[in-house]
């Protein structure tokens, strides 16, 4: 099959929607797919203040339209609101394609912290964007149910996966520091909110491991936790296997691929009951879901790592990768039918 994979967060971006989409299209070329991406590297961009790693794109029209008119996609997915997501729906509307769309990020919650812009703003925009898909794909079921009280319809579920060959358990005396040694993964911006992890008194040692806007000046707040910046691959999943306690602070993510990167290391997770958490942790002695984030964080101290790892082990990102392509659309209709021309 031929997918035309929309998309406005791509590398250098480092982020849960670019690895996921990395993965994806990875388990989609091995599966025998052909993937165009088209995202903002390939056109003109403008980098936002203060996220240098983030362009939007400039003149998509000129230049996305050619690029999906050479191609002839089977499917279009647009797996993002953005500059480029937007160029995309415009055309799949103007030519009376179908496309399909994932709802990946809580943009709207994010910019009335960062900005202050109301809700209601923000989510028409959204259900605007969403409206005419044949199916928006979301996370999770608890992610469903809460977009779908907000007026959003046609969801279906598209889970995450994970490298269980790079995230194992290791030893642990690859970080230094009095134990227990509790980590955030993840970067350090407003909407992980990190501070509600700097904050709780804790016994041991706190690590932040990521980088972000918000870093120096949490460094300076906290400094007796240790900020080490920026970390992937094998260093990352080193340094994930050498906690004792991931915790998991965010109230907004859709997911959390670090929650499983985590469990997959042998590490169990404190987080609060949230949408993503919920989901991927649910009853399973794996971690803990608290409104109390501290007593989450010491009651995941007493959890078996063996039964975190097995509990990972249940996802995979070629699983994801087909649930993905069960759900595409063909983009042109054959004879009134939703099926793949052959």
């Amino acid at each position: 099959m031929k997918i035309a994979l929309i998309t406005d967060a791509w590398h250098p971006q480092i982020n849960g929607v670019v690895t996921t989409l990395t993965h994806t299209t990875e388990i989609l070329h091995r599966l025998g797919h052909t993937v165009e991406l088209c995202a903002p590297d390939r056109f003109y961009t403008w980098h936002h203040p203060g996220h240098p790693s983030v362009g939007r794109a400039l003149l998509r029209g000129p230049r996305l339209l050619p690029t999906l008119e050479a191609f002839k996609p089977d499917a279009i997915h647009l797996a993002s609101e953005g500059c480029v997501g937007f160029a995309a729906r415009r055309y799949c509307h103007e030519r009376g394609y179908h496309y399909t769309t994932s709802f990946h990020t809580r943009f709207p919650e994010y910019f009335k912290m960062r900005v202050g812009l109301p809700l209601w703003i923000s989510y028409g925009y959204m259900r605007w964007f969403h409206s005419e898909s044949e199916r928006v794909m979301v996370t999770t079921e608890s992610m469903r149910q809460a977009l779908s009280a907000k007026g959003f319809d046609r969801m279906v579920i598209w889970s995450r996966g994970v490298d269980t060959d790079l995230y194992r358990p290791r030893g642990k005396d690859f970080l230094p520091g009095e134990r227990p040694i509790f980590a955030y993964v993840g970067r350090v911006v407003i909407e992980k909110n990190v501070e509600d992890f700097l904050k709780l008194k804790l016994p041991g040692t706190k690590y932040v491991i990521g980088d972000g806007p918000m870093r120096a000046e949490l460094e300076q707040k906290y400094p007796e936790a240790r900020f080490v910046g920026f970390q992937s691959g094998e260093a990352l999943a080193r340094y994930m296997a050498a906690a004792d306690v991931m915790v998991f602070p965010s109230h907004t993510d859709t997911f959390g691929l670090v929650i499983l990167e985590a469990l997959a290391s042998g590490v169990p997770v404190a987080a609060f009951p949230a949408p993503g958490p919920i989901d991927i942790i649910g009853n399973a002695q794996v971690g803990v879901l608290s409104a109390d984030l501290k007593q989450a964080a010491l009651d995941a101290l007493k959890l078996n790592p063996a039964d975190c790892r097995r509990h990972a082990l249940n996802y995979s990102w070629e699983q994801s990768a087909r649930q993905f392509v069960s759900h595409l659309t063909p983009m042109v209709r054959i004879n009134g039918e939703t099926r793949f021309e052959s």
